[in-house]
């Protein structure tokens, strides 16, 4: 692994949004092939996007040399409050993405633990993760376990239930 030299990993700037819609269109053109929308429209709509979410997904970026190798998103979530605390919030690891050129050099690495260190400035209570196959050791790596408590449901609404049903 040949370490690639950082400035930093550092939440996103207003004027960089666009760069990081750029960075989740590649993302997902390499993966699932170009979509079928104008990616000038899915760049403006998505940084618009972010702004308006920007207290719920915390953006960071890695920078080199002023160009944005990475991003990842920190997701924050509410949870009911219990007696003891009225402010328990929940985060998850969203969108890390390095370009493929600064890959399987530590800059994933550094954007996780930047979010693990931004989720515990924030006091959160625990931050979950939906990786790829290719990042869970990296994910492993910095602390993350898979948990017997952590269930997910792809959802899938039966149509048969009637959308009154009463639940006992």
């Amino acid at each position: 692994m040949t370490a690639v030299p950082l400035i930093g990993i550092r939440p996103a700037r207003d004027d960089e949004l666009a760069v990081v819609a750029a960075l989740r269109w590649r993302w997902v053109a390499e993966k699932d092939g170009l979509p079928h929308r104008n990616r000038d429209e899915f760049v403006r709509e998505f940084a618009d996007w972010a702004r308006a979410h920007a207290e719920t997904h915390r953006c960071l970026v890695a920078v080199r040399d002023e160009r944005v190798l990475g991003m990842a998103f920190l997701a924050l979530t509410p949870r009911v409050p219990t007696p003891h605390d009225f402010s328990r919030i929940c985060g998850d690891v969203q969108c890390v993405y390095v370009v493929p050129e600064a890959r399987d050099s530590g800059v994933g690495g550094l954007l996780i633990e930047a979010t693990l260190r931004l989720a515990a400035e924030l006091g959160l209570e625990r931050v979950t993760v939906h990786s790829s196959d290719r990042a869970i050791p990296a994910y492993l790596r910095h602390g993350f376990s898979v948990s017997k408590n952590l269930l997910q449901s792809e959802l899938r609404i039966a149509v048969d239930v009637p959308a009154n049903r009463t639940y006992s």
